[in-house]
């Protein structure tokens, strides 16, 4: 038997999953990801008891699966995409890793934003806070010092790729989609640096591999640390959003993938690119083509933010009973439809997919307003914020996908997910596999291992649809009418939004 071990390092959970090559999930283990918020706009992590952390639920992994380490036959790391994670010129850690959901960019990347045009051609990217480039051009201008120890850039998952080979690679869909490629010839472009500003950046780019890529082994030291085999083989892994679009099935323009946990993500491949006017990301997605990209750090994240703000004392009675918070929201689901909540949720508490100075809030609260209804709209507002983004697909596509296939912390609920369907009008499938992320690296280690010749193989022995829901027709007419409003209000809003931040500010 072929068992393969995936390290799926997102913006909320780090988890160990171990897969078999029929797609079956054996075991897993997660610790919450350290964040650390120094200031605010700033969401960072600390690096340097990382693998020590990513070994102990490995282990614990190991131990769920009843799996021996020898038995492993490879591993890949997934990752959160942008942000940024560095080496000095010696491959020591520094400083701090910087997530996906960090912000303190935004008026640069607003900047350059404006001026898009020159290098969409090359990119085919907008200009976001979170992306690499646009964090290095910030720490220049902010943090020289240590702007000038840089020795490597990397992605989430290739650092911690590192950690367990000892090998400085970029894997090139990641690469892809923080603007440091060329989309037109798959490498980096020293054009692209030009435009961000930081062209002495270009020699400390590694080099590029493939996510099925042999990218080294497991050290001596890294087995000490995780319990691994020293010298299991180690593949190229993947941006998270390649991984779930593969673990769901998305391999063409049929069938549209989204995400919805820490960040917001939509996504369907393409022989196509998405033009400039459309708003949206291209990158390259391991089968070859083109990934078109709607995003944004507007989706689950929020209800956990807002539900810590909100329901604090419930939480700790739910805890007292060992219950889960999330059993009393779904139950409070079932009981109340569309009509229940008379306000409106902004999903917009670490960033947002309008005006970039816009943030969380609630409009139409009222002395008669109830928690119950300020979770629910929260709920709502968050499948507003995709509803937007799947809108930006549509678009460029040009008809409705057969179906979506849904991923991420929001698939634990069912009434959730019918929300979903109600809400987009498109039917919401779900498969077999809780671990997403780490189904898509083990179809990585089976492919890239020679188990299965290709993607299309691998996807279909490794992937199972168990679950379907169809929107219903009441409910959709309802939300129709909400999601009107909510684009309403957001464009009355839009441009408006500075002053507040200013505000705030002084």
């Amino acid at each position: 038997m072929n068992y393969f071990l995936t390290i799926d390092n997102g913006g909320t959970n780090t988890k160990a999953i171990i897969i078999d090559a029929q797609g079956h999930q054996l075991g897993k283990a997660s610790f919450g990801t350290k964040r650390l918020t120094p200031q605010p706009d700033f969401q960072e992590i600390a690096l340097t008891t990382l693998l020590t952390d990513i070994g102990h639920v490995i282990q614990k992994a190991l131990q769920n699966a009843q799996i021996m380490p020898e038995q492993i036959s490879a591993v890949a790391v997934v990752g959160h995409g942008k942000g940024l994670y560095v080496l000095d010129q010696n491959g020591k850690i520094f400083m701090n890793g910087i997530l996906s959901t960090d912000n303190r960019a935004k008026k640069i990347a607003a900047a350059l934003n404006k001026q898009v045009a020159r290098i969409y051609p090359l990119s085919h990217q907008q200009v976001m806070a979170s992306q690499a480039p646009v964090i290095l051009h910030w720490l220049k201008e902010n943090q020289p010092e240590k702007y000038r120890r840089i020795g490597y850039v990397l992605s989430n998952k290739d650092f911690i790729r590192y950690l367990l080979t000892g090998k400085i690679y970029q894997e090139l869909g990641d690469a892809s989609g923080n603007n440091l490629v060329n989309l037109n010839t798959g490498s980096y472009d020293l054009h692209l640096l030009d435009f961000f500003g930081i062209p002495e950046i270009y020699p400390k780019l590694p080099p590029i591999i493939h996510a099925t890529d042999y990218a080294g082994e497991i050290t001596a030291a890294a087995a000490q640390a995780t319990g691994l085999r020293q010298e299991t083989p180690v593949y190229g892994g993947m941006f998270d959003i390649d991984a779930c679009a593969l673990a769901t099935g998305v391999l063409d323009e049929q069938l549209f993938s989204m995400i919805a946990g820490t960040w917001n993500m939509n996504i369907f491949p393409s022989k196509q690119q998405a033009p400039i006017t459309a708003g949206l990301m291209n990158s390259i997605f391991p089968t070859g083509e083109n990934l078109i990209e709607a995003s944004s750090p507007t989706s689950a994240g929020n209800l956990d933010l807002m539900l810590k703000m909100l329901l604090a004392d419930e939480r700790q009675n739910a805890q007292a009973n060992h219950k889960s918070i999330y059993d009393y929201l779904e139950t409070m689901l079932e009981n109340t439809d569309a009509n229940y909540a008379q306000l409106v949720f902004f999903p917009f508490l670490y960033g947002s997919n309008v005006d970039p100075n816009a943030e969380g809030a609630f409009m139409g609260i009222q002395s008669s307003t109830t928690k119950s209804e300020m979770i629910r709209a929260v709920y709502e507002g968050i499948c507003f914020a995709h509803h937007y983004h799947v809108d930006q697909l549509l678009k460029v596509l040009g008809h409705p996908p057969v179906a979506i296939r849904m991923s991420g912390g929001a698939c634990n609920s069912k009434q959730w997910v019918q929300m979903f369907a109600d809400v987009l009008n498109l039917p919401i499938e779900l498969t077999a596999a809780t671990e997403l992320g780490g189904l898509g690296g083990a179809i990585a280690c089976a492919v890239g291992s020679g188990v299965y010749p290709d993607f299309l193989t691998a996807v279909s022995k490794m992937t199972r649809v168990v679950a379907r829901y169809e929107p219903r027709e009441a409910a959709t007419k309802i939300y129709e009418q909400k999601y009107h409003v909510y684009r309403s209000l957001l464009q009355a809003l839009d441009g408006n939004w500075a002053g507040l931040n200013d505000l705030k500010r002084s």
